[in-house]
């Protein structure tokens, strides 16, 4: 199977990344489109620029665009970036529960006479965060907008006390364990599929009143004592 996969760097995308290549599935393109706003219904927008030196990383092709981040329009910025990955049978999702973005990239893809894959639909969420961390993936949560985060979170790595943390605000708030609802968003900074580390080197934390981003101003790449990958 060769496929693409839209790609964020959140643990999602990155972790169903990880899941089709033990698979054993051919994964030629990384798929990333740019938002010019930032609440688009479909793409991330923060630290959206560090996905560069992710396909870096992972040493694939990156097919990159912008879009306005408009409604349904945002669909046929989609549609033009998936059109230039040449000999793809399927687009791959990191998507966990949200219906809307399933069923937006399966209509892009029916158009496109492609199968769309979403190998971590729902799945357990606390289960689903426990291996990713078991997996060796490094986590760092660089937004939160829902009830009960405050400033503290901007920046935390995700491991067993916080994947505690998070499920306890599940329970309090309702929130989603994974994310999913937009509570938080992440940035992985290491994993198994990592050749190379992203040391971030300079951060600005922006907080208002109920809701904050970690602004990744600078990183860089750096050599792992150990890379390996089990298919």
């Amino acid at each position: 199977m060769r496929v693409a996969v839209l790609l964020s760097g959140g643990k999602d995308s990155v972790y169903a990344y990880y899941t089709v290549l033990q698979y054993g599935w051919d994964v030629p393109y990384i798929v990333n489109i740019k938002p010019m706003v930032n609440d688009s219904y479909m793409f991330h927008s923060v630290n959206n620029h560090l996905v560069n030196i992710i396909a870096e990383s992972l040493d694939v092709n990156l097919i990159q665009g912008c879009s306005r981040g408009e409604k349904e329009k945002e669909l046929d910025d989609l549609k033009h970036l998936l059109m230039m990955c040449s000999g793809i049978d399927g687009v791959v999702t990191g998507a966990v529960s949200s219906e809307y973005q399933r069923t937006r990239v399966e209509r892009v893809c029916n158009e496109l006479g492609l199968k769309s894959y979403n190998p971590l639909w729902h799945k357990n969420q606390y289960l689903l965060l426990q291996e990713q961390v078991r997996a060796g993936f490094r986590i760092m949560i660089v937004s939160v907008s829902a009830q009960g985060f405050n400033e503290s979170w901007l920046g935390r790595i995700i491991d067993e006390e916080c994947i505690n943390d998070l499920s306890y605000l599940h329970e309090i708030h309702g929130v989603s364990i994974s994310g999913e609802g937009g509570e938080y968003e992440t940035l992985v900074v290491d994993a198994p599929v990592y050749k190379m580390r992203i040391h971030v080197d300079e951060v600005v934390k922006e907080w208002r009143r109920d809701h904050g981003v970690l602004h990744v101003k600078k990183a860089y790449l750096e050599k792992k004592e150990k890379h390996f990958l089990l298919v």
